[in-house]
């Protein structure tokens, strides 16, 4: 197969002697969604497992699949998620006030999405930019009135755009660092269109929150890396930027948010960096930098797989009828490392309209509507969109007042 290949040096620094942490078998990719005519036809699979770097502390998958595959038609649209609106709206108006933005300043998103962000910035007359690669997204963003160029964002972008004239005053990057397999490249990107006083804003999900809850479904092929602070500062400062402000969020089931400068300003002094050295601190004494945190992973993914087999299993003995909520790429991985599909499913259902009527990944699950739900009234649905657990139970309040329970699978199997 041509459209991936396997590294054995790491990611960001280059360093051979990965050791690996786990091993998630072939799996399709995980927002590869099948059209019903398509159900009959061969389904690529591709090796997936994680390995860790010993000497930039940084984890990550060992094969890298094009992105041209991954990404040029993309099925996740950021708005079909009360959540991230609210997420979106809080940081923009955060930032508004915080660097106080105005119309002659430029705030630009990398991986922008349908303008789901920037969308909050334009409201307040704050000019901006979205760089999109999957072109359906794109097109929706500028339907919507979003500027977006639809190319991968990399050093090459940031140096047309700043011969542009352009300099951005706030670049954005949530969740997009882990899709990205040349991240020096990327991140000097940054720096090079940066303004001298400007700030990059990163979101990424934080691997010591997956090790601790056994997320091990956050692991797909688009997700090449998984971040600590530690193996962020290395390599941010490889590449002419300071880390001066850290954060860790719920959302995504744990999430990093860092802050960062060029290296080259002079006030940078003046920082106050204590939460940053205090992360850094903390994760060396939890051995973020040894492979034996990592070690046990593996056997509590094993643990969580049996725990929730054995569930199913028993229910489905009992004759009871078992649908899916979110037709995600964290679903996709753990159905199909798993083994479950429409021998215990029925069916799954998504509140995003870009996938009802296709297929899962691998198990080949029909993608429905929410309201089907109302209208079949399983006995349990299984909950793989468990980072947004919280808005889905209060959305499918009148499903469980009528006996319907979910399962939520991660950190733990328990009903509720």
């Amino acid at each position: 197969m041509t459209d991936y290949v396997s590294i054995t040096s790491c990611r960001s620094c280059g360093n051979t002697g990965l050791a690996n942490i786990l091993d998630l078998g072939l799996t399709p990719l995980a927002n590869a969604l099948v059209k019903p005519e398509d159900q009959g036809k061969s389904e690529a699979r591709y090796p997936l497992k994680l390995a860790f770097c010993p000497f930039c502390t940084l984890v990550q998958i060992t094969e890298t699949v094009a992105p041209e595959v991954l990404f040029r038609e993309y099925l996740y649209f950021s708005s079909f998620s009360d959540t991230m609106l609210k997420h979106a709206a809080e940081l923009a108006a955060r930032l508004i006030s915080d660097r106080g933005l105005g119309h002659d300043r430029l705030v630009v998103e990398v991986a922008s999405n349908d303008g789901y962000l920037l969308q909050f910035y334009k409201q307040s007359s704050v000019p901006v930019l979205g760089v999109e690669p999957a072109s359906n997204i794109a097109r929706v963003a500028v339907e919507r009135g979003i500027p977006t160029i639809c190319e991968f964002f990399g050093e090459a972008l940031a140096e047309r755009l700043v011969a542009q004239g352009k300099r951005a005053d706030v670049i954005h990057a949530n969740n997009v660092l882990a899709h990205v397999a040349d991240l020096n490249g990327f991140v000097r990107g940054f720096q090079l269109l940066l303004k001298e006083d400007g700030v990059v804003v990163v979101e990424v999900p934080y691997v010591k929150d997956m090790i601790d809850h056994s997320e091990f479904d956050t692991i797909y092929h688009e997700h090449l890396c998984y971040f600590s602070l530690t193996a962020l500062d290395h390599l941010f400062q490889r590449n002419g930027l300071v880390i001066v402000d850290v954060e860790r969020l719920r959302i995504h089931g744990g999430t990093l948010r860092i802050f960062a400068m060029r290296a080259d300003v002079p006030t940078l002094v003046e920082i106050d960096r204590s939460r940053v050295n205090q992360l850094l601190h903390g994760e060396a004494e939890f051995g973020v930098n040894q492979l034996g945190f990592y070690v046990e992973f593996s056997q509590k993914v094993r643990n969580l797989r049996d725990d929730l087999l054995k569930l199913l299993r028993s229910l489905k003995a009992d004759q009871k009828s078992i649908a899916v909520y979110g037709a995600s790429a964290k679903g996709s991985t753990l159905l199909n490392y798993f083994g479950i599909g429409r021998e215990m499913l029925d069916f799954v259902v998504d509140r995003s309209s870009a996938k009802q009527g296709r297929l899962t990944p691998g198990t080949h699950l029909a993608i429905c509507s929410p309201h089907k739900l109302l209208e079949t009234l399983p006995d349990y649905v299984l909950l793989l969109t468990w980072n947004f657990a919280e808005e889905i139970l209060e959305q499918q309040a009148e499903y469980r007042r009528r006996g319907g329970r979910f399962i939520i699978p991660v950190p733990e199997v328990k009903i509720v």
